[in-house]
This record gives C-alpha cells, structure tokens and sequence, in this order.
C-alpha cells in the first residue's frame, strides 16, 4: 500500500474546520517535523520539536510552561500523532493549558483522522474514475484487445472480454456565453444514470462537447436488440428533457461487431460517422443508431477521392442547369419515399404529370435512366454523398 502523504491544503482544511469548534490555535505538522497547518499563518513552515517527540515516541506528548522554555518553536499545549492504517503520518497540535485540552485532545484527533480517511477515499475514487476514463480512450482506438489492456481492465474490475457496443454523447455549447459549467454538470448527471441504471461502467468525457460510453451490447439473454438499447438511452433524453433541449444533446450508438479483434474501436468509429450523418440527415432528431442509418454510414467511407467525384459527377450535372434547384428537391423527394410517385407528387404538392416530366428532365441532364436500377443506384448514392 502506497505510503499516505499529507498535503498543505487539507492540513489547512483541517485547522480551519477544527478552529471553528475550539476555542484554540491549531497546527497540523508532517512527519519531518514541519507546520503545514495553522491558525497563525506565521508560524508555517517552523520545526515543531514537540510534534517531533510525538513523533518519535508515538505517543500523546504534552508540554507545559516549562517544557516549552526547552524546546523550539514550541508553545504549551498537547501533540497527538495523525494515523492512518496504523501509520504515523503526522500531528495535531494544540496550542493552551494541557490540562485543560486533554478532555478534547482525542476528539479532535479523531475528526481530523476522519477528515483524513475522506480525502483519502475521495482520492482514490477520482483516481480510479481517471483511470477508467484513459482505458475507455485507449480502447476505442486500439487495434487489438491487447493482454495491457485486458490486465488493465482487470485492475479495475472490468472484464474486457464482454462483447461491448459504443455510444456518443453530444452537446452543444457556447464557451464565450459560459455554458462550460452547463456542460460539466450535464455529463456528471449523465454518468449518475449510467451507473446507478447499471447501463454502464466504462464512459469517458472525451471533450467539452463529447461522452463516450461503452455499453454491455448483448441483453441478458445474449441477444444484440437495438430496440431495447434505444429505450435506455432515450430515457436518459427524456429524464434531462429542459437541459438537453438548451443543450441540443444527440446521441448515437454505433454497430455491434462480433468477429473483430477490438470490437470496440470499430463500434466507436460507426457511433461517431452515424452521429455526423444524423445531424445531417435527421437534424430535429435527438437519438441516432447505425442500424437505421446503415448505406449512408457505410457510405460516408467514399466521401473524397476519385471515387467520389465520379459518383457525384451527374448529380454536379445536374446543379449546373437546375437555377433555383427545383429538380434536386424532386429527385430527393422522390428517394425519401422510396420512388412512389403518388407519396412523392403529394409531398411535393404537385400533379403526378408534372414530376414525371421533372424526372424525365434529371435523366436527360444526367444522362441516367430512371427505369434502370443501376442508374437509380448511381444517383441515390450521389445524393447520399452530396453534403
């Protein structure tokens, strides 16, 4: 067990916490004899050679008038030892008649231990917290589980070897309007729900703006249901309606691989393209899932290079002789549902005749067929390019 070390800012916490109980000047002192504490900042950083007999004898040392004429630095009053885990790791100080400071001494050592024991524990949980989130970070871009981060997982209780799925967490804010606090206090509310609904124990703010959360992605009958996946996550929407609606908060779960090495950074990469192209797509939506949104994600891989102007070259066509992009509303239209010409038309409040005389007009510019399903294809895709 790591050696406990007693920091000048909660020796402080502890005089001033204790002061306002008793009527007394106290020191806290390390175990080099040091005052790291006190009610009379002038004496901060004098040898105490009466904590230093309390150190060495381990034990409640008390000094009188006479005693503090022999000893520097020292006034009279009583030294008790700080311990924790049956270490010495430093002394309460009380300055005044020991005669009079015995009947409290101990109480008062026994609350600054208790203060001590606190910071401790929330020390350790921020650490591991920490911890927690550099592994969330390391996994989603690994390669690999690979036996460091298994080892890792282990040291925290987390067993890597469940199959797991990503999810992304959005917010946006407004740094110059101070919405930073907003921010923070929205994903430590979110981390609340995640851990006390056991939806999660593996997320990791990755900025301002972003939470990652890594969650279990088979149910308990080992079945991959994005439907029940859904209902969790929207619950935490629902439960922070006011704040996520001020917030503009989104989420996006990512895919569920089961034959990769490292599952995890694949799922990240598929919530993160799939929150992009639901804002794009869908964006009065709160809530995005790979699966709905499979063809454009898997496209979004094709966004640039020669592949992409080649696919984007008849819809370029088309923008160059459609003014006022009446004929691009249309085709778009026309894919939303799903070629209909009825539903189409009716979107569009127009006469059926007159969107097939557009649609014959967007094959002459193009030079595509709209019968044919590879040319249907070429242009569906060109419009789930175009940005």
């Amino acid at each position: 067990m790591a050696v406990y070390s007693l920091s000048e800012k909660l020796a402080q916490q502890i005089v001033d916490k204790t002061m306002q109980i008793i009527n007394c000047n106290v020191n806290i002192i390390n175990t080099k004899g040091q005052i790291i504490g006190s009610g009379n900042t002038e004496r901060l950083g004098e040898l105490h050679e009466g904590a230093l007999l309390a150190l060495s004898r381990k034990e409640v040392v008390s000094i009188d008038e006479e005693g503090a004429k022999n000893l520097h630095g020292v006034r009279p009053g009583v030294n008790l030892p700080l311990q924790i885990d049956g270490e010495i790791v430093g002394v309460i100080g009380l300055t005044g008649e020991p005669t009079h400071l015995k009947q409290f001494g101990q109480l008062v050592c026994m609350s600054a231990q208790m203060m001590m024991e606190q910071a401790r524990l929330l020390h350790d949980l921020a650490q591991e917290s920490r911890l927690r989130e550099e592994l969330v970070l390391n996994l989603i871009q690994a390669e690999e589980l690979t036996p460091k981060l298994l080892e890792w997982g282990q040291r925290l209780g987390i067993d890597l070897t469940i199959p797991r799925v990503a999810c992304i967490i959005e917010i946006n804010i407004d740094i110059e309007h101070s919405e930073v606090e907003s921010a923070i206090y929205e994903f430590k509310g979110i981390q609340d729900h995640l851990y006390t609904q056991h939806i999660s124990d593996l997320y990791a703010v990755q900025s301002l703006t972003k939470m990652i959360v890594l969650i279990p992605a088979l149910n308990q009958h080992g079945h991959w249901d994005t439907a029940e996946h859904k209902t969790k996550l929207e619950k935490i929407l629902a439960e922070r309606k006011k704040s996520a609606a001020q917030l503009n908060m989104k989420m996006a779960l990512g895919h569920y691989f089961t034959d990769e090495k490292n599952n995890i950074a694949k799922s990240y990469q598929t919530a993160n393209t799939t929150l992009l192209i639901g804002k794009q797509r869908k964006p009065e939506e709160k809530y995005y899932q790979y699966h709905d949104l499979i063809l454009p994600v898997l496209l979004d891989g094709l966004n640039s290079g020669w592949q992409a102007l080649e696919f984007l070259y008849p819809l370029n066509q088309l923008k160059q002789q459609d003014n006022n992009g009446l004929l691009l509303k249309t085709l778009r239209v026309w894919f939303k549902n799903n070629l209909q010409m009825g539903a189409t038309a009716k979107a569009l409040y127009v006469h059926r005749n007159t969107l097939e005389y557009r649609l014959n007009k967007i094959s002459s510019i193009t030079g595509l067929r709209m019968d044919l399903l590879d040319d249907r294809l070429l242009l569906y895709i060109a419009v789930l390019l175009d940005k």
